[in-house]
């Protein structure tokens, strides 16, 4: 069992917990996720990991309540436990691995929209802990969706905030604060990206006419977090790759985010399943249990 020790809301419908989980916490690198589950009857929830204390055991995440399992982890306050907090899984960000020197000469754009902006922050925090400068636009729709921005402006070289309706900073989406910075004369060499799907594709559109080579995590998709499903299936380049074990984070310019978002769509219903199963063939792991892949 892993003990919450805080529970609050961030902004509308969008919730923190600190978890104690020690040995998830001393091994996590910036990137990764955990896979979650409430009590015995609770399905797995993949969540990005936002944040870590290696000295206090400490792993945060944040998530939205959409389906049943993430409403009933909503529920639970500081003091409660939750049955599973397994991981980290996942590729780490690949910025870890860069010579710190390098990192160094790089200039570097985090952008995020609505709750990615919590694993932004972990990376943007990690940057500056070793001596390298990042900038962070973070959007949102509206003013009372936006998150981190106290937690961000401590970590970032410069933080820009946007929203879609101008009720904060910036009017407009995050491409569109990337076109008006590019205006102002910057210009950068690393982008990392990570927010909704549509989001992410639109960003990667604006990036690419920069020629600003782009990552994006793949993290929305995901359903099992471990290989099983299929569910987080998706073409980079001219490869399949599942976003779970390959990622969660890929080459933004190569990923077909309509095939992508058009597969997790159909994902949702048993007749789509089924429909997958009968087009991807070999390829469609079915380990989910639902549409007969894994018979």
């Amino acid at each position: 069992m892993f003990k919450i020790l805080k529970a609050e809301h961030l902004a509308e419908n969008i919730i923190l917990m600190d978890v104690e989980a020690k040995r998830v916490a001393k091994s996590c690198l910036p990137g990764q996720f955990v896979i979650i589950r409430v009590d015995e009857k609770g399905e797995r929830v993949p969540l990005t990991i936002a944040d870590y204390d290696r000295e206090k055991g400490i792993i945060t995440i944040v998530f939205q309540p959409i389906g049943a399992s993430t409403h009933q982890l909503a529920e639970l306050k500081a003091g409660d436990t939750i049955l599973d907090f397994v991981g980290p899984l996942g590729r780490p960000s690949d910025l870890v691995y860069e010579d710190i020197e390098e990192l160094k000469k790089k200039k570097i754009l985090f952008i995020c929209g609505g709750v990615g902006t919590a694993p932004v922050y972990p990376q943007v925090k990690w940057l500056h802990e070793h001596g390298v400068g990042a900038d962070v636009i973070i959007g949102a729709r509206t003013k009372n969706l936006l998150i981190y921005e106290d937690a961000m402006r401590e970590v970032a070289e410069n933080l820009y905030m946007c929203t879609d309706d101008g009720s904060y900073g910036f009017k407009g989406n995050g491409s569109q604060r990337l076109d008006a910075l590019y205006e102002e004369g910057k210009s950068y060499d690393h982008c990392v990206v990570i927010g909704p799907m549509i989001m992410m594709k639109f960003t990667c559109m604006a990036t690419k006419k920069y020629n600003i080579p782009t990552v994006v995590s793949m993290n929305p998709i995901m359903v099992d977090g471990t290989g099983m499903c299929g569910a987080c299936r998706l073409t980079v380049g001219d490869e399949v790759k599942f976003a779970c074990v390959d990622g969660p984070e890929f080459d933004g310019h190569k990923i077909n985010f309509d095939e992508a978002m058009k597969r997790q769509a159909m994902y949702k219903t048993a007749e789509g399943r089924a429909l997958l199963k009968f087009k991807e063939g070999a390829t469609h792991h079915g380990g989910c249990g639902h549409c007969g892949g894994d018979k």
